[in-house]
């Protein structure tokens, strides 16, 4: 079934298309922004975009080909749009390149922090993370909710096949039930 996604470049690029704007509802959350302190700011909704980028891709890297074409295919997806949404707010033609880099190195510094939290299964240090990436605090304990849902949707997201991420979104909970710092 999988195969029938790749056949045709276009085809390819709804689908990721797809994947993305489904990523984008799920940052999108009001409760992540109510109830577990996201920032509801440019800057808040950049970490929370990042965050749920960053737990589907590390689902994609877990599955088999060609789920780390689409995991390229989605960090392009990304990229492109920052680059339009700056573009959009502003920023010239010479401040955008300088900027995407910023932001890029921002990506992938959080990325590799979340994995290797996660990895660990070392909740204390996820929160120092969220805290200070996130919520912009030194106080992990402030990212305690944050954390637990950022476990109960890589544990969510672990039970996702390819076909499942692509035609129904990767699956989050909902942060309303972490707002209690759970």
């Amino acid at each position: 079934m999988i195969g029938r996604f790749f056949r045709r470049s276009d085809t390819r690029r709804r689908t990721v298309e797809a994947l993305h704007l489904r990523i984008n509802a799920a940052s999108r959350q009001p409760a992540l922004y109510t109830a577990l302190g996201v920032p509801d700011s440019v800057e808040g909704r950049f970490e929370g975009l990042c965050l749920h980028v960053i737990l589907t891709l590390r689902r994609l890297k877990r599955l088999p080909a060609p789920a780390s074409d689409v995991a390229q295919d989605l960090v392009n997806s990304v990229f492109q749009q920052l680059d339009a949404s700056l573009r959009e707010l502003g920023v010239g033609d010479f401040g955008v390149p300088k900027r995407m880099k910023k932001l890029g190195s921002a990506f992938y510094g959080r990325a590799s922090g979340y994995e290797a939290a996660l990895d660990a299964g070392d909740r204390a240090a996820l929160a120092a993370a969220l805290a200070r990436n996130v919520l912009g605090r030194e106080e992990p304990d402030a990212a305690a909710g944050l954390a637990a849902y950022v476990v109960a949707s890589d544990a969510a997201l672990a039970d996702s096949d390819l076909d499942a991420l692509l035609s129904l979104g990767p699956t989050f909970p909902d942060p309303a039930q972490y707002g209690d710092g759970a």
